[in-house]
């Protein structure tokens, strides 16, 4: 209780501070327009970005520690998350080429029945409160807990096909070059044998209370799985660990990036200019996401599970378009992307540099690893964990082989046709102005379909609410984790949830970016721990599983 009287006084005096500097700015700009255009003039925007931007560059500095090898910076958690990739692809049998089939059909529901044989009903978390249902996942309201293969799948695929496909795949292709792509692929494909295991455990040891809420992801797995193990004391302390990282993710990656590169992008297309125009912004989406995860999100959860997947489909389409009006750039587009994976462009820090570029962003991007989805797998009705785990090695392919993909094609492609150098986040195109992130997808885009930045835009606002509200479920169960599942706690997380929308869209893109790979890669360290110990119980399950459809 005392911590939570201490949240909300900061809490206080932080908004405080917010409407006292947007006051101060608005009445220096009434009493002294001349000023408006000084360079001494430090617009909210500047003065929220350099309040963020020392906190943001000292947890990166500790996250993604790196040693020098081979002339380049190497972080820790790339090397971590590659080996352990590799470690369960080889344990495993490569499952996210071997299984990739009997995935398919599981998300089809080809067994079901037998999934679904004498397992009773179980009822799901709300997405954003402890009561009701995980948006996207339910199917009848009479039957609690009814939750697909399929729905399961849409509702983590929503958490992670975001802005990181948009934005942080460009990122890559302009800080690495075309052969970022490539590595981007091999990560995506590690990365679906890491989710296979997360989401596996995530089912095997989720948590159903009294009234028939489950509970799941690393936190319970941690403590639960390594308790078995004989070590309740490290799982415990694992738990609590991923507990508090899952929430500076939900923070980050999972919230401030989104804001960030929707408030640049909406900016961009209005032309909207001044120091407070992300803040202005980072209000309203605010406020948009407020009304969803405070209150309102069943009168608008059946237009949001349409428009979602329907801006998906738009997006590819479009790539296909660019890709398609620029056809005879895409040899050498494919041809960029492998020869210069091994031998990359002078300046761009040679092979190592390149595939570290791509690991972190496709780790970035799908999250394999970080344990996240397991989050939301945990609630799939059914009574083999292994089900779901092969269900959630399709999450990489759809976010980083497909959609990752595309969008580094057409970046390549826009190159071809609009050159720019390749070795910086931003880059300067041949009008003069410099680009980076969603605004230079955007760009890319606007060469062969003129109106696109308009459609481009409203992907991206979709894409950023739908993986705002994801992760406000994900960092939600893990602060209740923490602090026990009273109402109070609720709305203090989605507070301080909603004025990272604000702060995200106020600081510049580096800080944010930072930040958020910080925050969701740390979340590897404790959970890789936990499935170096139960990778076992893994094989265990899926052998289970396979043996009994082989029955059917």
């Amino acid at each position: 209780m005392h911590l939570h009287k201490t949240v909300l006084i900061y809490l206080f005096l932080l908004i405080s501070n917010f409407v006292i500097a947007q006051v101060d700015t608005t009445s220096t700009v009434q009493e002294a327009p001349d000023l408006i255009t000084s360079s001494n003039e430090v617009g909210l925007d500047e003065r929220i970005n350099q309040a963020f931007t020392p906190f943001a560059n000292f947890i990166e500095s500790v996250v993604l520690y790196s040693f020098r090898a081979f002339d380049t910076d190497i972080p820790l958690i790339v090397i971590i998350l590659s080996f352990g990739g590799l470690f369960f692809s080889f344990y495993f049998g490569f499952p996210s080429i071997r299984k990739f089939g009997l995935a398919i059909r599981v998300v089809q529901g080809k067994y079901d029945d037998i999934e679904n044989a004498d397992t009773p009903e179980i009822k799901t978390i709300n997405l954003n409160t402890s009561h009701g249902d995980i948006v996207d996942t339910i199917r009848d309201e009479s039957h609690h807990g009814e939750v697909s293969h399929f729905q399961a799948l849409a509702t983590a695929v929503s958490g992670t096909v975001g802005l990181g496909n948009i934005a942080g795949v460009t990122i890559a292709i302009s800080l690495g070059g075309p052969g970022a792509t490539f590595w981007m692929i091999v990560s995506g494909l590690l990365g679906m044998t890491l989710k296979f295991v997360e989401c596996t455990l995530g089912v095997q040891y989720r948590d159903i209370d009294k009234n028939g809420v489950v509970y799941g992801g690393p936190m319970y797995y941690l403590s639960k799985g390594l308790k078995e193990k004989g070590y309740a004391n490290l799982g415990k302390a694992l738990a609590i660990v991923f507990a508090i990282l899952c929430i500076g993710g939900s923070f980050g990656g999972g919230n401030a990036a989104q804001s960030n590169q929707a408030a640049a992008q909406i900016a961009s297309l209005f032309g909207m200019t001044g120091g407070s125009s992300g803040f202005i912004i980072g209000i309203g989406i605010a406020v948009l996401v407020g009304i969803t995860i405070i209150g309102g999100i069943k009168r608008i959860a059946t237009v949001t599970e349409m428009l979602v997947p329907f801006m998906a489909v738009i997006y590819i389409l479009a790539c296909l378009i660019v890709i398609g009006s620029n056809f005879s750039y895409l040899g050498t587009a494919f041809s960029q992307i492998f020869t210069q994976a091994f031998s990359p462009q002078a300046g761009l820090g040679g092979l190592v540099g390149v595939l570290v570029i791509g690991f972190r962003r496709a780790a970035f991007s799908n999250e394999a690893g970080a344990g996240s989805a397991s989050i939301a797998h945990s609630a799939v009705r059914t009574k083999y964990s292994a089900s779901e785990g092969l269900v959630a090695l399709l999450e990489p392919f759809i976010d980083t082989i497909v959609i990752c993909t595309m969008t580094a094609l057409v970046i390549i492609i826009f190159n071809g046709t609009d050159p720019f150098a390749y070795g910086a986040q931003a880059v300067t195109l041949s009008d003069g102005n410099i680009y980076q992130g969603a605004t230079l997808t955007s760009k890319a885009f606007e060469s062969s379909i003129s109106w696109f930045p308009i459609v481009l835009t409203i992907a991206i606002f979709l894409f950023a609410v739908s993986t705002m509200i994801s992760w406000s479920y994900y960092g939600q169960q893990a602060w209740m984790y923490l602090f026990g599942r009273s109402k109070a706690m609720e709305m203090t997380y989605k507070i301080l949830f909603l004025m990272f929308i604000v702060i995200g869209a106020s600081a510049n893109m580096s800080a944010v970016w930072g930040f958020s790979d910080a925050m969701i890669l740390a979340m590897v360290f404790p959970n890789m721990i936990g499935l170096l110990f139960l990778f076992p119980v893994v094989k265990n399950q899926l052998a289970r599983f396979e043996n009994d459809i082989k029955g059917k």
